[in-house]
């Protein structure tokens, strides 16, 4: 390759890493903000724990579902006018979550009581179902970008930093809206009622309220009193942003190099050219490289244990360290930031170590991460009374841990399907990924309700178990799928009477 075209195609590569991350961290932003608007929510309408984890188990499946549809789609379609559309849908349903409220009143004609509150879960359920799906569009179009403009030997360190965008985005999104919830919002603390009405709300939903004393009680009434509908905020500021996202994808990203005159990226080539617009080439090498592909399936059914782990944490956290440890709002927002922060060493550090100690061999370290995410969040488990800082030091270094294989598993599944078939094989991993999702929050609602969070977490060190054993069956498994893609254009031109 020559000096210029070197230059050339480094400037895209990076530009193209860049624009994406920023991209999908605004995905992030537009979807993890709910975690924190939900004790706003719990505190002014009493919905329960077991109601949110309906609603976000539903919503995962619909979003793994997203990623499975729409990774057969991308695969045929422009990557940066899908990745676009995507987050402006997402957008849109923000800003009718955040007015949700005044549709219920619209609809049921009341400003209080169970009539309102019963709408107000049926829109809300509705508007996250149908972001959750918008969501599904936002990895799809990456998994199939990023190993066009990335050569295999170095696809897990470039995209294990790619990989960061979940964890910015996330981190960010629980840093401004936890400000959001303690800064915005009706001063209501000198309404008797308002005060009245969080207060039942609060004691019927947070199991052992009669165990904390009269002063921790009334700071925490007094917090959602004093902040009353800033939950609201948590879904309009992010939708603004998102919307902004939308255009800088669109106009900032190309599908491949040839768009802008480069060739090929070398290592990448895998004959499927050869068999294009041939009868049934493209079904039989995703059922190839893919659906018959034993470590794609095995990366797939692994996903599903790992994003137990991370969703659990992600998604419960704030209520779960408000509820059983005692933290404030604030501080819990920025516990479960913390989370998210280290998270991001830990995915550069998973990459890296992939391409360095193990010759671009995703499973082995994933391996690794996921034995380190059983020993943090077991000591986390089985010390709920440690101090506060250890709590969220083992808290982080759990997510440490388990966002290495939340990063490479998309990345093995890239390398092994190839970038011909990249997110159609992203589409599988998330599939049954995001069942994972779904039985988190349907089981850590239901676990939390009736028998505490401690036990919760204690579930968690035996789901990250599983994923261990799962990964272990995995080691002698290849780098990628590129020798095995080569053959099957051979073999297929050969069945259909071609040299």
């Amino acid at each position: 390759m020559a000096s210029n075209t070197k230059n050339s195609f480094k400037y895209w590569q990076n530009k193209i890493i860049i624009v994406s991350m920023i991209g999908y961290s605004l995905y992030y932003f537009v979807r993890k903000n709910f975690s924190i608007a939900m004790p706003g929510l719990t505190a002014e309408y009493g919905i329960s724990n077991t109601s949110f984890g309906i609603v976000i188990a539903i919503g995962s499946i619909l979003y793994g579902f997203s990623r499975f549809i729409n990774g057969f789609i991308v695969d045929r379609v422009s990557t940066k006018a899908f990745m676009a559309l995507g987050l402006l849908l997402c957008a849109g349903a923000n800003f009718a979550f955040g007015f949700g409220v005044d549709l219920s009143y619209l609809i049921t004609g009341v400003h209080e009581g169970p009539q309102l509150v019963n709408m107000l879960i049926l829109i809300m359920g509705v508007t996250i179902i149908l972001n959750q799906y918008f969501q599904g569009m936002g990895f799809p179009p990456c998994a199939r970008l990023l190993p066009t403009w990335i050569a295999p030997n170095e696809l897990a360190t470039k995209m294990s930093i790619w990989n960061t965008s979940h964890s910015i985005g996330a981190s960010l999104a629980v840093i401004v809206c936890g400000a959001i919830m303690t800064n915005c919002g009706a001063d209501m603390s000198g309404d008797s009622s308002i005060v009245s009405h969080i207060t039942a709300n609060l004691a019927n939903s947070i199991k052992g309220w009669d165990t904390l004393s009269q002063s921790d009680q009334m700071s925490r009434v007094m917090t959602y009193a004093s902040h009353y509908g800033a939950w609201r905020w948590c879904f309009l500021i992010p939708g603004c942003l998102a919307l902004g996202g939308a255009a800088l994808i669109f106009f900032g990203l190309k599908d491949s190099p040839q768009q802008v005159g480069l060739p090929e990226v070398e290592g990448t080539h895998t004959g499927k050219d050869e068999t294009e617009g041939k009868k049934g080439a493209h079904k039989e090498f995703l059922k190839h490289m893919v659906f018959k592909n034993r470590w794609v399936i095995t990366l797939a059914i692994a996903n599903i244990f790992v994003y137990i782990l991370r969703m659990g944490v992600l998604d419960w956290g704030p209520k779960f360290l408000t509820e059983d440890r005692g933290m404030d709002i604030k501080s819990a927002s920025w516990s479960v930031a913390a989370f998210e922060l280290l998270a991001i060493v830990g995915t550069i550090f998973a990459g890296w170590a992939t391409d360095k100690w193990f010759d671009g061999k995703a499973h082995r370290m994933c391996l690794v991460s996921m034995i380190g995410a059983c020993v943090f969040l077991g000591v986390f488990a089985l010390f709920p009374k440690m101090p506060t800082v250890l709590s969220i030091i083992f808290l982080a270094m759990g997510g440490f841990c388990i966002y290495g294989p939340q990063a490479l598993i998309g990345i093995g599944a890239a390398n092994h399907a190839t970038k011909e078939a990249s997110a159609t094989a992203n589409g599988v991993t998330g599939l049954l990924g995001y069942l994972g999702p779904a039985i988190a929050a349907m089981g850590v609602g239901l676990l939390a309700d009736n028998f505490g969070w401690s036990v919760v977490f204690i579930a968690f060190v035996g789901v990250g178990l599983i994923g261990v054993l799962l990964f272990a069956s995995m080691w002698n498994a290849p780098r990628d799928g590129y020798e095995r893609a080569r053959k099957f254009t051979e073999e297929f031109n050969k069945k259909n009477g071609e040299e």
